[in-house]
């Protein structure tokens, strides 16, 4: 009598694993698993894009996992699940690496007086290419790992479809009140020519340890000085005399000069 289930006395989890996937392949699982539902409730899913310039890591096999769990959930619950991937083509690492390749920088584009000329154009159509550099290695990895996501028809956010509806949908929100202006310190990048997120200040090489020279010079200030300086600020010279006899400068203010680098601070005590 014929078994129901394959039984497997050894557990080769490489094996099953393609055992599995071509199955999968064979009878177009991931396409039906979307087919097969429609007309009901939509989940809808767009992949949180990855950059295609740079390979895959074990972080995203993890991060995908979980994605993916959830796709499997809600279709199993009888949604139709369309999963859109994507690719995020904008970012300062795609164009410091063209720069690097070009062995230019941001002086160099549309400067006509440069040696090294690159018009805006040629620039962006570099940077396209780069970013899309290591695609076959990320459909790779998406594939053996069983990844239900459609590649085939990804959005990029490069396209100007994609920017036009983004602005759109920023027009929506500020047409019901909900943007708002504020202020805040972003660490800035003079020879990018633009601001730093936290992912590419977390870059190899953005931090590096460095050693400097700090000079701490203490100067008495001259007691007529000082006087007319108590007077003309309402300072009780009493006062800072007890706190100054503690530390043994009667009578007298004192002053710090610190100097760090290009830094001058000045500290009375």
């Amino acid at each position: 009598m014929s078994k129901k289930f394959a039984e497997h006395s050894g557990l080769n989890l490489v094996n099953i694993n393609k055992e599995v996937l071509e199955e999968w392949k064979k009878n177009d699982i991931f396409h039906k698993s979307i087919d097969e539902r429609a007309g009901a409730p939509q989940f809808v899913f767009f992949e949180g894009p990855p950059s295609a310039n740079g390979h895959p890591g074990i972080h995203h096999v993890l991060a995908r996992a979980i994605k993916d769990t959830f796709n499997r959930y809600k279709t199993m619950q009888g949604f139709q699940v369309h999963r859109k991937a994507g690719w995020d083509t904008h970012g300062l690492p795609v164009e410091l690496s063209v720069e690097k390749e070009l062995g230019i920088t941001k002086k160099d584009i549309d400067n006509k007086a440069s040696e090294k000329y690159i018009s805006t154009e040629e620039y962006n159509h570099r940077c396209r290419e780069n970013v899309m550099k290591f695609t076959a290695e990320w459909r790779k990895l998406t594939e053996e790992m069983g990844y239900f996501v459609d590649l085939d028809h990804p959005y990029i956010t490069y396209d100007n479809k994609y920017i036009e509806t983004l602005w759109w949908l920023l027009k929506q929100l500020y047409n019901k009140g909900l943007l708002y202006k504020g202020y805040t310190i972003q660490p800035y990048s003079p020879g990018a020519g633009t601001g730093l997120s936290s992912h590419e200040l977390n870059q190899p090489g953005c931090y590096r340890d460095v050693k400097d020279t700090t000079a701490t010079v203490h100067f008495a200030i001259v007691e007529n000085d000082w006087a007319t300086f108590c007077q003309k600020q309402g300072i009780k010279t009493n006062a800072w005399g007890k706190l100054h006899s503690l530390r043994g400068l009667q009578r007298h203010g004192h002053c710090l000069q610190i100097r760090h680098s290009v830094w001058v601070r000045r500290l009375n005590i």
